[in-house]
């Protein structure tokens, strides 16, 4: 079994870079997949991002020492004490390859090109030794696309996969005496998707990762998928939802009728509503009682709500 990180580039040999958040339901169940199995208290232990400085694989530094430092920096993170990765170059597909077995030690490959251009060795190892992480957790989702974004999502929401959105960026490329520019990226989710986990974490953990980008395009994304988490915490019934929100809500909730996120149902002790948790997407029932405050379940965060 083996897992890899996508490589893709815009402009010579390569495809389009996508954008917005098409895996946004996946990224979703994801996260509630990883509180789940983690529980609240176990995604606390994850409050501490991996620090740039420790991260950073300078230019004069041995390669293989370097590399073998790095992966024991993302095993550190993750808490896999007994877990050994032996890492080797060579070409090949994608960006990076894990085999995966009964452990303790871990042959993890990464791209040949990694060996010039060491900006994202430690990006491409946080995907890989989470990839051994949810092995051992014995968590993973059906598919091998649902997996490897399951895969991008637990190594951001855990606190690694920063790295992977600041390898989005563009560069300039010379194709003859032409220069263009060159997008590239790692990882399965859009850079917007990145960005978007990242925002639910630094919800979670009072962090802000935005200083620690290198990529301009990387603090673009950051933004967009923020500005797209934002919007999570204004849907109804959440009480910051805005007007039009509200309206909407009132009047499916007086015929019963499915909305945005929600659903209602009607007993004997009267209505009933149905919506996801805004950070962990565990679907949360109450009663229609008008303003409230909430606890999920799962995740613990507190909502207020109204309704």
């Amino acid at each position: 079994m083996a897992g890899y990180a996508e490589d893709t580039q815009q402009g010579p040999g390569g495809g389009p870079i996508v954008h917005g958040f098409p895996h946004l339901d996946t990224v979703r169940t994801a996260l509630t997949a990883l509180h789940r199995r983690l529980s609240a208290d176990g995604v606390r232990r994850f409050a501490a991002s991996v620090l740039p400085e420790l991260a950073d694989f300078p230019a004069d530094e041995d390669l293989y020492l370097g590399v073998q430092r790095v992966a024991q920096v993302m095993v550190q993170h993750l808490r896999l004490p007994d877990a050994r990765m032996v890492v080797s170059f060579r070409d090949m597909v994608h960006a990076g390859n894990v085999e995966l077995a009964a452990g303790p030690e871990y042959f993890v490959e990464l791209h040949a090109r990694f060996k010039a251009d060491r900006r994202d060795v430690a990006a491409a190892l946080a995907h890989e030794v989470m990839h051994v992480y949810l092995h051992r957790l014995g968590l993973s989702l059906p598919g091998t696309r649902d997996n490897e974004i399951l895969t991008d999502t637990a190594a951001t929401y855990l606190g690694a996969g920063w790295l992977l959105l600041d390898a989005y960026r563009e560069d300039a490329a010379v194709i003859g005496d032409r220069v263009t520019r060159a997008a590239y990226k790692l990882g399965y989710l859009t850079p917007e998707e990145f960005g978007y986990v990242l925002a639910k974490r630094g919800a979670a953990f009072a962090e802000d990762p935005e200083p620690w980008f290198r990529s301009p395009q990387a603090v673009d994304a950051y933004r967009a998928g923020r500005a797209r988490h934002l919007a999570d915490l204004r849907a109804a019934p959440l009480a910051a939802a805005p007007w039009t929100a509200r309206r909407r809500y009132t009047r499916d909730r007086r015929a019963l009728a499915s909305g945005p996120g929600y659903a209602f149902t009607s007993d004997p002790g009267g209505a009933k509503v149905s919506f996801p948790c805004p950070h962990c997407f565990q679907r949360l029932r109450l009663p229609c009682r008008g303003r409230v405050r909430a606890r999920c379940t799962l995740c613990g965060a507190e909502l207020s709500l109204d309704t």
